[in-house]
């Protein structure tokens, strides 16, 4: 089974347990941890040809702050995440990013130390630190920002009053328009699954 199939199948199973522990409205959550952004949008066409955009993990951050009870609203930041860029399968650039999202998510209570939740929202990309090599050596490529809509689902693990380990997957729809040398290319897809853990504390 997929890791994806895997994590949402235990959110669902732990969904379906009865109520035991409960986020508190005025509650806050700060989280410290590393993720994988790993590009899914397959090979985007170009007027270069087929572009594909390689995989990063980085240390991430995230604090949420609970509306209401059970539901939060949660600020994902990172360090700059780094990507080679493809063509043709050969390395041609690299660019660095930064994917500010912004979740609304709910929290399902149970009888255990796990507690699921889901979540949606907007992501935006800031792409920025283009450079291009092989093919494009000397040549000049830009990546337009981003602005789109975002999913994100997981599991807390409470090891201790304060203290939870908690492993997520996120989506985003990110696309961006390539321009080389100033001229424009077509759009890469790079919709990626961000795969995350994480230590989070309570406040």
């Amino acid at each position: 089974m997929r890791p994806t199939m895997k994590l949402m199948s235990a959110v669902a199973l732990c969904a379906l347990s009865t109520a035991a522990h409960a986020q508190s409205q005025g509650d806050w959550k700060l989280g410290l941890g590393v993720a994988s952004v790993s590009p899914n949008g397959g090979t985007s066409n170009t007027l270069a040809g087929p572009v594909d955009v390689d995989p990063n993990i980085r240390p991430i951050v995230t604090a949420e702050y609970f509306i209401a009870d059970r539901i939060g609203i949660e600020l994902l930041a990172s360090w700059p995440f780094e990507h080679d860029i493809n063509l043709g399968g050969a390395e041609v650039a690299s660019t660095k990013h930064l994917p500010p999202t912004l979740s609304l998510q709910y929290y399902f209570v149970n009888n255990s130390n796990w507690t699921p939740f889901i979540g949606a929202g907007v992501n935006y990309t800031h792409f920025f630190d283009e450079s291009t090599s092989g093919a494009l050596t000397g040549a000049s490529i830009s990546l337009d920002d981003s602005f789109g809509f975002a999913l994100h689902a997981g599991i807390d693990y409470r090891v201790n009053e304060r203290g939870s380990v908690r492993a997520d997957i996120r989506w985003a729809d990110i696309d961006t328009d390539v321009e080389v040398n100033g001229l424009p290319i077509g759009e890469v897809s790079i919709d990626p699954f961000i795969y995350g853990i994480s230590y989070v504390i309570d406040f």
